[in-house]
This record gives C-alpha cells, sequence and structure tokens, in this order.
C-alpha cells in the first residue's frame, strides 16, 4: 500500500472519530481527556476504567459514545449481592414444553457499562474477566462469543470504600487505559447548566456504524512505529520493574510491582491511536508520552514506603517519563 493511500485512511479514520467525538460533545462539556480517553479505547480495542467522583458524567459518557456509534450499550449496576449469572445471563426451564431457554445477560453487548466495578464479589470479577480477555463467556456449558465491538467500561468511586472489593492486579491489567475523571473549571460548569437546565436536553444521534468502528481499527493497523519507537516503550515499562538499570535508584523501594508485558503492547496501541486522533500516520515519541500515564498508572504499585512518603503511581510514571531518554 502507498504512503498517500496509507494516509488517507488514517485521515478517514481520524475524520470519523472526531465526528464522534463532535456528537458526544453534545451533552458532555469539556472533560476533554475523558473523551479522548474512550476514543483511543474505542479505536485501540482497550477496555478502560474510569475513576472519579460521582456526578461527573462518565456513565453519561459511556452512554453517550455508545449512542454516537449506534451500537448496543448494557449498562450493569454492580452490588456485593451480584451473580455471574446476572452478568452472563443463566438458563430458563419452560414447564409446559420442558424445554430449557438460554438467556444472554447484559455482557452481550457492544459496549458494556460496569458502573461501579469495584462493588462486585470475586465471582462476578471472575466472569468478567474471561469475557474482557477472551471476548467469549461460558453459559450453560457453551462457549458463546461476544459482538464485535466489544468494549468494557468501568466506573469507580475513588473515596467511598464501603462494601467495595479491591480489584485484583489481574483484572486491573486487563484494562488498557485507567482515565481519572476531574471536576470541571468554572466556564465549564456554567456552560453545563445552561445546557442541562432545559426541559429539552440535547439528544445524540448515531453518527457512525461499529463496522465504521471495525475500519478505523484496521486503519489503526497501518499507522507506522519505527523500532527507536518501540525500544522506548520497553525502556518505559523495563524502568517500572527495575529503576535502578534505568538510573532511578532511589524508586527501587519505591514501586512494590512493575508493569507487564501486556503495559508494552497496551502502551504502543495507545501511543498510535494517539496518533491516529491527530491525523498522523506515524507515532512520535510526544504521542507515548501523551497515553503513558493512563496506561501505566494501574499497573504500577507503589510500595508501602511510597504510600508513606504521600508519593502515588502517578508521581513513579511521571519521575520515569523524565528520566528514560526520549529517542
Amino acid at each position: 500500500m502507498s504512503d498517500a493511500s496509507q494516509a488517507s485512511r488514517v485521515a478517514e479514520a481520524a475524520d470519523r472519530l472526531h465526528a464522534i467525538a463532535a456528537e458526544v460533545e453534545r451533552v458532555i462539556v469539556g472533560q476533554e481527556q475523558l473523551l479522548r480517553g474512550l476514543l483511543i479505547g474505542l479505536v485501540a480495542d482497550g477496555h478502560i476504567l474510569l475513576e472519579g467522583m460521582p456526578g461527573l458524567a462518565k456513565s453519561l459518557a459511556v452512554d453517550s459514545l455508545a449512542r454516537a456509534v449506534g451500537g448496543v450499550c448494557h449498562r450493569i449496576q454492580f452490588t456485593p449481592d451480584l451473580l455471574p449469572s446476572d452478568l452472563i445471563g443463566t438458563q430458563v426451564y419452560n414447564p409446559k414444553t420442558g424445554d430449557w431457554t438460554v438467556h444472554e445477560g447484559p455482557v452481550f453487548g457492544n459496549f458494556v457499562l460496569a458502573d461501579e466495578i469495584n462493588r462486585a464479589p470475586a465471582k462476578v470479577q471472575s466472569a468478567l474477566l474471561e469475557a474482557m480477555q477472551e471476548r467469549q463467556v461460558t453459559l450453560a456449558g457453551q462457549t458463546r462469543q461476544l459482538p464485535d465491538p466489544f468494549l468494557v467500561l468501568a466506573t469507580q468511586n475513588p473515596v467511598e470504600q464501603e462494601g467495595t472489593y479491591p480489584l485484583p492486579e489481574a483484572q486491573l491489567d486487563r484494562f488498557m487505559l485507567k482515565v481519572v475523571v476531574d471536576y470541571p473549571d468554572r466556564e465549564q460548569e456554567r456552560a453545563i447548566i445552561e445546557r442541562m437546565r432545559r426541559s429539552e436536553r440535547p439528544q445524540v444521534q448515531a453518527v457512525a456504524t461499529p463496522q465504521q468502528v471495525l475500519d478505523a481499527r484496521a486503519a489503526l493497523d497501518e499507522v507506522f512505529i519505527d523500532e527507536k519507537i518501540e525500544h522506548y516503550v520497553v525502556e518505559l515499562v523495563f524502568a517500572t520493574r527495575d529503576p535502578a538499570a534505568a538510573g532511578l535508584p532511589a524508586l527501587r523501594d519505591h514501586i512494590e510491582y512493575g508493569a507487564s508485558p501486556r503495559a508494552s503492547i497496551a502502551l504502543t496501541r495507545a501511543a498510535a491511536a494517539q496518533a491516529l486522533l491527530d491525523r498522523r500516520a506515524y507515532v512520535t515519541p510526544n504521542d507515548v508520552k501523551a497515553i503513558a500515564h493512563d496506561v501505566l498508572r494501574h499497573r504500577v504499585v507503589p510500595s508501602f514506603e511510597a504510600e508513606a512518603e504521600g508519593r502515588r503511581a502517578e508521581d513513579l510514571v511521571q519521575q520515569i517519563l523524565d528520566t528514560v531518554a526520549i529517542p
């Protein structure tokens, strides 16, 4: 494929994604980081964990994205008494016919909004883990494939911990991105009031199809990633595992666990998606740095010493980004 054709496909995919973003922005004010994270996860085929206080439009953003793409969106409110069958479905017996009928659960959708995911018990999280990783579930003894595209967008409250179950590291690692949602500024909050105080509120219309999302993912594969960029990604991830070898001996006692190879894959694909959104058919080191916090903040586990000093995973990742040489 020629360079011109490659650039054309990337530009076409970018235009489609920006049209989706523009439609979502009809109801979402500000939250550029949240929206960009949703678009990156959408085109890079990666699940997203959204963390923020209640009332910051996390659920609304996910629902609006699904409407703009024209996909099937199911919302699951996670609670401590939730059962795996509430997620994946179950068999129902018909006494009149003597037959068993399979009723598919809400996980069978293009977009699954797992609201307050950290309130689910271990069995439910295990069922969701299979769906996220394998894109399939085991129901009534049979393996059933999930629709394509399939994206889990989970939310959690960072403050309220009563009645919650911390997500295991294995499940956190399945999320490509962890996006932290912050409060809007004053101007944005006034715009929210102006937009939402009326009885007739803006409605999101479908401006794309699930097939066009798959086409955009195919265009993502054509974004060029130089070997130097791949080397840079590997150096960043290895610095989370062996900080001393990366010239950061002070972090040796501050990182309990570093990022897995899944982080290297996620960082590479997310950087390519970042480039595509900027209508470029090649990745730069700045693309990697721009998305590194979202990819690594939930994969780098601070030690007790780091927590005692008030150092978060964000701080450790930033120090690594400031130290590892840019190609």
